[in-house]
């Protein structure tokens, strides 16, 4: 069996390791020609770093970020909402890891060259695909094609090949937040592992170490600045790489002054932002068509909530090169495929667009609206086990409940000599 990845990202690259350890024939085809460390920081939940662990990644991964010990849920006056353990903390067998997006990916890259070698193709954009028979074919930029038995789009949001399914589908769907992401060399804050989400789904500001602090240089923290926006407003097609300013939102976040940390004084700390919105698109009927899927963003794109969407093109990886390799027949692993994964990220873009566990934010401000000291304190609006029942139910929705995770047999499998052949 041969396997032709269209993009060469996260998801693809983790496809192409997943396909080589199952021992299923792969090639990757990714437009960049010249690939560098772009973006900010993302995290990888569990779930997902136990993929990579399986692929042999998961020291290195570790050693290129920061392993996240709690997440802590604040107002935009420092009030604490929520606080829970994260990772090893929270009796996972894996941690969650903190990284700057583009580490990974040239960490992915590296480990994907130094298995597959010449398999991976650079500068090799993907425009269509075709299925029939006897195999599929990704058509390539400038006239090329490459032929196996399953071809994956795994080309991202503006997907060429779910355009081609789907044309009227139009430009991703845009809650009208606008994101400031950049990262801030500033000192610590709280355990110096802790993520911390602050403020409402209208103004919210996210943070987490990517680099731990050092007797020589101070942390690297990745950080969020979220606004909603009017409803009418026009908004730019969506690059990570697109440059902010730092004027447009500071002074929203001018007064969240904090005795654990200055909000204005880690935004004012970088040396670059950048603005994206928050956008997604409707899930759809099916991924499939006869050889032809896709995968990770090309399939479900979803708002960052909840912290999920890098980890669910990792599990996405997974889940096809196992079914592909368990099945044998590469029609009836890509229906087992889609099967699995489907479903349940549609729940997933769904959740998300409801605020997932980021909900709890805007529950303190609806309840607490003054602070929690003139409601008599946090539990008298905002009981424990409410927050633990929304803090428990995302995770089971989202597959990194802790107890089911760690007794989920291994997505590792080998493809026969039979079927090899």
């Amino acid at each position: 069996m041969h396997v032709v990845i269209s993009g060469g990202g996260i998801g693809g690259l983790t496809l192409a390791m997943a396909l080589h350890q199952a021992g299923i024939g792969v090639e990757v085809h990714e437009a960049v020609a010249a690939p560098r460390a772009l973006g900010v920081g993302i995290n990888l939940l569990p779930h997902a770093v136990r993929e990579l662990t399986e692929l042999g990644l998961g020291e290195r991964v570790l050693a290129a970020g920061v392993p996240t010990r709690e997440l802590l849920y604040a107002t935009k006056r420092g009030e604490e909402v929520w606080r829970e353990d994260r990772g090893l903390a929270a009796g996972y067998r894996w941690p969650q890891v903190s990284i700057h997006r583009g580490v990974l990916f040239m960490l992915l890259l590296e480990a994907a060259r130094e298995r597959l070698g010449d398999a991976i193709h650079l500068g090799s954009r993907g425009v269509g695909a075709e299925s029939d028979g006897d195999g599929a074919t990704l058509r390539l930029d400038g006239g090329g094609a490459a032929r196996g038995d399953v071809v994956v789009a795994a080309d991202g949001i503006h997907s060429a090949i779910r355009a081609a399914w789907h044309p009227h589908e139009g430009a991703p769907r845009w809650n009208a937040n606008l994101m400031w992401r950049a990262v801030s060399e500033h000192p610590g804050y709280l355990t110096g592992r802790t993520m911390v989400q602050a403020g409402t789904n209208d103004l919210k500001f996210v943070c987490y170490p990517i680099r731990e602090a050092t007797a020589d240089r101070p942390a690297l923290i990745n950080w969020i600045a979220e606004k909603r926006m009017p409803a009418d407003m026009h908004w730019a097609r969506e690059d990570w790489n697109r440059a902010g300013r730092i004027e447009d939102f500071l002074p929203d976040f001018e007064g969240w002054e904090w005795p654990w940390l200055s909000v204005p004084s880690l935004i004012r700390a970088t040396e670059e932002v950048y603005e994206f919105p928050m956008v997604d698109r409707d899930p759809l009927p099916e991924w499939t068509r006869g050889r032809v899927t896709l995968l990770g963003d090309a399939a479900h794109p979803m708002y960052p909530i909840g912290s999920n969407g890098a980890s669910q093109g990792v599990l996405d990886a997974r889940t096809l090169a196992y079914h592909l390799a368990v099945e044998g027949d590469a029609l009836a692993g890509l229906r087992a495929y889609e099967a699995a994964r489907r479903p349940a990220t549609s729940a997933l873009v769904q959740a998300a667009r409801g605020q997932g566990p980021d909900l709890v934010l805007d529950l303190a401000e609806q309840r607490a609206p003054d602070g929690f000291e003139a409601v008599g304190g946090r539990e008298a609006v905002l009981p424990f086990s409410e927050l633990e029942e929304i803090s428990r139910g995302y995770k089971r929705k989202a597959g990194f409940d802790p107890v089911l995770l760690n007794a989920r047999p291994s997505l590792s499998a080998r493809l026969d000599e039979a079927a090899r052949a």
